[in-house]
């Protein structure tokens, strides 16, 4: 049997890795940038917001193209689109007029090229991956997150050490763009389309995809909108987007100019956040598919969620308490892991409960976590000016107590329907069998 389904999740873990590495050269770059335009940390902080708060709003968009044009063609756009606007980062030229303006503006334009990255990788595993893989899967594709934002500060920093901060944006464009085009080549929208799958890997696929409900695929926006499990998703992954892009916009800055570590130090320490993301992801998700199997969806899915995000709030509010610069970093790495662990459950929950709907479904909820990464971009440094950046984590912690508590408002059985407010147990989809029709190449989930 061929195996072509993990090549695809491995390219979406290098498309997630890169999207990272060009969000975050940002973070690195930042001092320079900083130095360059005579900006305020409260100023790049707005810089920081106009990528987010346009690859959030771009989310739901994002994911009815990824529903309507499937994987292949999009990312590749993608890739190119974001390619243009990191290369343009680095081209402004030196005393350019409201150069912040600027700033924004490109960097606005690298959040819409990227928004459709996750989305459309939640849409290939509604169509690739078999429901008892999908936490795996989905974890692997966001190790890529801290895999990319690992490698961004020893790969930035040597790059502006050779060559100057503008060279780290160019050479960040051109791996993205070399990337989209090897994904053309090897990805196709669905199993059955893809010259590389055999036979027996097609049937492995189909035969543990749910079945498509009658009527999924005229779903609304309404009905997405209304479906009290996916604004429980999003609520919480609002809180996980706080307390990531802390990691993501002010980590390296944190302990360069807070904790008075050099660029080289930083950089080494600033990784552990995202080794640690990189690690825990796939660990999550392999924990979720196994508990799940073995004690239903509530804990394996839910359970995970909950518990890792409920740890993330403890090592997060107590990292910044600890005196030692170096040992404050393993603190708040181990939070960003403990995040990290629950990252798989979001993603899988969604693309079972949407189904051919999950490249939107997953889009709202993202939307959710980018709009609070677009808080924290601006609101940590203002706290930090105010208060402390022990009070900053502080936030961030106690947002993360809240998301671990909305998992309890969850419902793992819950399933996108045309009729909006109906959620149709497991119970309920076999009592139903006459409104059952199978779907050789869709995945619609739950099991």
């Amino acid at each position: 049997m061929t195996r072509i389904r993990w090549l695809l999740i491995g390219g979406m873990f290098g498309i997630s890795a890169i999207s990272y590495l060009d969000r975050v050269n940002l973070s690195i770059a930042g001092r320079l940038i900083e130095a360059q335009y005579g900006l305020t940390d409260i100023q790049l902080g707005w810089v920081f917001t106009s990528f987010v708060l346009s690859y959030a709003f771009f989310q739901a968009p994002a994911g009815r193209l990824a529903d309507r044009f499937g994987p292949r063609r999009v990312i590749l756009v993608s890739t190119l689109w974001w390619g243009v606007f990191t290369a343009l980062t680095g081209l402004i030229p030196s005393g350019f007029p409201h150069a912040v303006l600027v700033l924004m503006t490109v960097r606005f334009g690298l959040g819409v090229g990227e928004s459709v990255v996750y989305p459309a990788s939640n849409r290939l595993v509604a169509e690739w991956i078999p429901s008892k893989e999908r936490g795996l899967a989905n974890g692997l594709i966001f190790a890529g997150v801290g895999a990319g934002a690992g490698l961004s500060p020893p790969l930035i920093s040597y790059i502006i050490a050779r060559d100057g901060w503008r060279a780290s944006f160019v050479v960040c464009a051109v791996i993205g763009v070399v990337a989209g085009a090897i994904w053309y080549i090897i990805c196709r929208d669905t199993p059955r389309k893809h010259p590389w799958v055999n036979a027996a890997e097609a049937t492995f696929i189909e035969s543990d995809l749910p079945r498509k409900i009658q009527g999924e695929e005229k779903y609304r926006w309404a009905d997405i909108l209304a479906n009290r499990t996916i604004a429980a998703l999003t609520l919480s992954y609002f809180t996980f987007g706080y307390a990531a892009y802390i990691f993501f916009s002010w980590f390296f800055i944190y302990l360069n100019k807070v904790r008075s570590l050099d660029l080289k130090t930083s950089a080494l320490y600033g990784m552990l956040p995202f080794i640690a993301m990189a690690i825990c992801s796939p660990l999550g998700g392999w924990i979720s598919d196994r508990l799940s199997k073995r004690f239903g969806k509530r804990i394996g899915r839910c359970g995970v969620a909950g518990v890792g995000i409920a740890g993330a709030a403890v090592f997060i509010a107590l990292g910044p308490r600890v005196g030692e610069a170096r040992l404050a970093s393993i603190v708040l790495a181990g939070g960003a892991g403990m995040l990290y662990l629950s990252q798989s459950a979001f993603w899988s929950m969604t693309s079972e409960i949407a189904g051919s709907a999950a490249g939107a479904a997953s889009g709202v909820m993202n939307m959710g976590n980018q709009i609070g990464g677009a808080i924290t971009a601006s609101l940590s440094p203002y706290i930090a000016a105010h208060f402390g950046w022990t009070n900053s984590f502080a936030v961030s912690a106690a947002l993360c107590a809240l998301g671990a508590i909305t998992w309890f408002f969850v419902d793992p059985e819950s399933r996108l329907i045309r009729r909006a407010g109906i959620r149709p147990s497991e119970k309920d989809l076999g009592a139903a069998a006459q409104s059952i029709s199978p779907h050789p190449n869709l995945a619609s989930g739950g099991q």
